[in-house]
């Protein structure tokens, strides 16, 4: 069992999301699952995020959500300021999941080898 409160911030039908929910039960961690469907995107967490990662790494360029963007939205965002206003209004461009322990991040994505020596 973890010692360390540990929370997973993702949507539920992600998929990464939801192996690394598998994962962690599997592995008997307790952990809560903040969904940004419905709950949305704590604000104060994401700017502990961008100061700790930066706000490149945290917008998921690779997904459905920004392909969709239209070109004029996709060149707004230039700084941490439009990256956190995108963020916010679309909870989906944010790289899944974002696993916080203490507070921290302590991933970002997943990968079941990285976890493993996290946990």
């Amino acid at each position: 069992m973890s010692a360390s409160p540990v929370t997973v911030y993702g949507i539920p039908n992600c998929d990464t999301v939801k192996k690394a929910r598998a994962w962690l039960a599997e592995q008997g961690i307790d952990y809560q699952f903040h969904d940004y469907k419905k709950q949305g995107v704590p604000a104060d967490r994401l700017d502990a995020w961008i100061k700790s990662l930066g706000w490149e790494v945290l917008v998921n360029r690779q997904g459905t959500t920004w392909r969709k963007f239209d070109e004029a939205t996709k060149a707004g965002v230039v700084d941490a300021a439009s990256a956190k206003a995108l963020m916010l209004a679309n909870a989906s461009v944010i790289k899944r999941p974002v696993i916080e322990r203490d507070g921290r991040v302590a991933l970002l994505g997943f990968d079941p080898s990285k976890a493993q020596a996290l946990f």
